[in-house]
């Protein structure tokens, strides 16, 4: 219940959104090192230097994705697999690419054994998104962008919905929410984030040489 509390003490009221993040155990997540932290509104360390975002972050971008059963999503950073498999309680189907090909193997095993069918994760090149599943209903983005990138717009079904950070990576970025409509795309601003720059290229990981 505190952690619900918490959620709608920071702008999370859809009660979709607050209901899968209830029943999705942060703890699972994280390594052993942050288990007991794993309530706490805060970004948590995990492998390749990378971050689990803070919940009340996750809650916002996902209630402005407003996901849908009918929805196919595509996320670019899957990370620990936190956001992934909120989306997926959430959506028909999730694609998640991830550059770093430790987390990806993990994240992989781990839906498996948290028995989800509807997750397809790639180590891959999130930048050039996912052409051969396009269009996508809804694109989310948990790496940083200069600009909603254009070759992942593209990606995007007209009445879709991209929610990412934008900005530059050494200073706070804007959350953007992106509405695709036929005459052009309507720019929303959620508020102020921090989050990894999106990087070309898969990563050179150490247990990969």
């Amino acid at each position: 219940m505190q952690f619900v509390y918490q959620l709608r003490a920071n702008g999370v009221t859809d009660s979709d959104v607050l209901r899968v993040m209830e029943t999705t155990r942060r703890e699972d997540f994280v390594s052993p090192t942050f288990k007991a932290r794993a309530g706490e509104d805060t970004p948590l360390p995990i492998a390749c230097g990378q971050t689990i975002s803070q919940p009340s972050i996750v809650g916002l971008m996902t209630q402005a994705l407003q996901v849908t059963k009918r929805c196919k999503v595509l996320e670019i950073g899957t990370g620990s697999g936190y956001q992934a498999a909120i989306l997926a309680k959430l959506a028909r189907r999730v694609y998640t690419i991830e550059r770093h090909k430790p987390l990806a193997r993990a994240a992989s095993r781990l839906f498996q054994d948290m028995d989800f069918t509807n997750i397809t994760v790639v180590a891959s090149d999130g930048t050039t998104g996912m052409p051969e599943q396009s269009p996508f209903d809804r694109i989310l983005m948990t790496a940083a962008a200069e600009d909603p990138p254009a070759n992942l717009l593209a990606q995007l079904r007209i009445g879709g919905i991209m929610v990412l950070p934008v900005g530059q990576s050494d200073t706070v970025q804007t959350l953007l929410k992106v509405v695709k409509h036929e005459e052009g795309l309507d720019y929303h601003a959620l508020g102020d984030v921090r989050f990894v720059p999106l990087i070309e290229g898969l990563a050179e990981d150490i247990a990969d040489t």
